[in-house]
C-alpha cells in the first residue's frame, strides 16, 4: 500500500529522478514539483557549492522553485540546472513572470565534491540534469550509489584512500492524519557516521586492519578533506516559508546526531525545505510555531534514518566490518 512506503516519493506533489555518468562515478538527482513551490535553504557548512539560492532567503521576493537538484562534480555539477530547466520547459512547465511572454523556470540546487584524482574530461552535467528530470517519477526512490550519490565517500579525515562509500537515500513518515514529511540525503561527509541508537560507527575512515577509526586526534592526517551532506526535507502539508526555515534548522540538528563532525569548514552541508501543500493545511496553532516544530521533529528522525540507509546501501554487508568497530565516545 502507498501508506506503507518510507521513501521521499511518498510525499504528494513531487517526483524524483536520477542520472549517472557513463562510468558511474558521479551523477545528478532531481526532485521535481508540478509548479512553483515554496522553498528555503539553510547553509551550515563552510564550503558549499549552490545554485540560485539567494532568493530563497526569507526576506527575498520569489522564494518558489520548480525543482531542487543535487549533483556531483563540485561547481561543474551546477551546470545541471540548465538541463533541468530545459526539460521542464520542454514538458510544458514554467510560468510567466511579470506578464512576459517567455516562461521562466526557477530551480535551485547544490553540489558535492567528487572530482576524480586525475585531471581529464568531466561529464556533461547539463545532459545529466536533463536525463534525471526525464526520469523523475513517483516510483520508490533508489538508495546507495545512485544519482548525486554515485561518487560519494564518507570518512575522509584520514585521506580519501581510507574513506568508505557514501551514497543517497530517503525516508518518510506520516504527520497527523493526512500529511507526510520526507527527507532525502546525499552523504559525502568529511566525518564519520554513527548510529545514535547503538553508539556504533557505521561508516568512516578505515584503518589498515579494516576497522573504523573514530574521528578525533588523528583528524586531518590524511591531507585536506572535502565533503558535503546535501539534504532536502519536503512535506505535502501547506507550511509557509518561515515555518519551513524552522523545519530546516531542526533537521540540521538531527543530522548532527549521526554525522560526526557535521558542518565543518570544508563541508558544504545544506538543508533545503519545501512544501507542496498537496495534503492541505495543518490545524490552527494555539502556540505559534507548533506546526513547524511537529513537522521538524518527525523530519529530524527521518534524516537520521536516511543517512544510515545511504551509507549502508553504499557499503554492502560483505565488505562492511563496522560491527567490529568501537562505540562512539570510546
Amino acid at each position: 500500500m502507498a501508506s506503507a512506503r518510507r521513501d521521499l516519493a511518498r510525499v504528494r506533489g513531487l517526483s524524483v529522478g536520477h542520472a549517472e555518468s557513463d562510468d558511474g562515478t558521479t551523477g545528478v538527482t532531481v526532485v521535481r514539483f508540478p509548479g512553483p513551490t515554496p522553498a528555503v535553504i539553510d547553509v551550515r557548512g563552510g564550503a558549499s557549492a549552490t545554485y540560485d539560492t539567494a532568493s530563497l532567503a526569507l526576506d527575498a521576493t520569489f522564494g518558489r522553485r520548480w525543482a531542487i537538484f543535487f549533483a556531483g562534480g563540485s561547481v561543474f555539477g551546477l551546470d545541471a540546472a540548465r538541463g533541468i530547466r530545459a526539460e521542464i520547459l520542454a514538458s510544458g512547465g514554467g510560468h510567466h513572470a511579470f506578464s512576459h511572454p517567455h516562461r521562466v523556470v526557477p530551480v535551485s540546487g547544490a553540489a558535492l565534491f567528487d572530482l576524480p584524482l586525475q585531471e581529464g574530461r568531466l561529464p556533461d552535467y547539463e545532459a545529466l540534469g536533463r536525463e534525471a528530470t526525464q526520469h523523475a517519477s513517483r516510483r520508490p526512490v533508489a538508495s546507495g550509489r545512485v544519482g548525486a550519490g554515485a561518487g560519494a565517500m564518507v570518512g575522509k579525515y584520514l585521506g580519501r584512500h581510507r574513506a568508505m562509500h557514501g551514497g543517497l537515500a530517503s525516508s518518510a513518515a506520516s504527520v497527523g492524519r493526512r500529511g507526510t514529511v520526507g527527507v532525502l540525503v546525499v552523504v559525502n561527509a568529511v566525518g564519520a557516521v554513527v548510529d545514535p541508537r547503538t553508539g556504533r560507527w557505521v561508516a568512516g575512515a578505515r584503518t589498515s586492519s579494516g576497522r573504523i577509526a573514530p574521528p578525533g586526534r588523528r583528524w586531518g592526517r590524511g591531507g585536506s578533506a572535502r565533503g558535503t551532506t546535501l539534504t532536502l526535507v519536503a512535506t505535502d502539508l501547506a507550511l509557509d516559508r518561515p515555518a519551513l526555515a524552522r523545519v530546516a534548522s531542526i533537521v540540521h540538528a538531527g543530522l548532527a546526531r549521526t554525522i560526526v563532525p557535521y558542518q565543518t569548514s570544508t563541508d558544504g552541508d545544506v538543508v533545503f525545505a519545501a512544501a507542496t501543500g498537496a495534503a492541505g493545511p495543518m490545524p490552527a496553532e494555539r502556540v505559534p510555531g507548533t506546526n513547524a516544530d511537529r513537522v521538524g521533529a518527525v523530519a529530524a528522525v527521518r534524516a537520521v534514518s536516511a543517512v544510515l540507509a545511504a551509507v549502508r546501501a553504499g557499503n554492502p554487508p560483505s565488505t562492511d566490518r563496522s560491527r567490529s568497530t568501537p562505540r562512539a565516545g570510546r
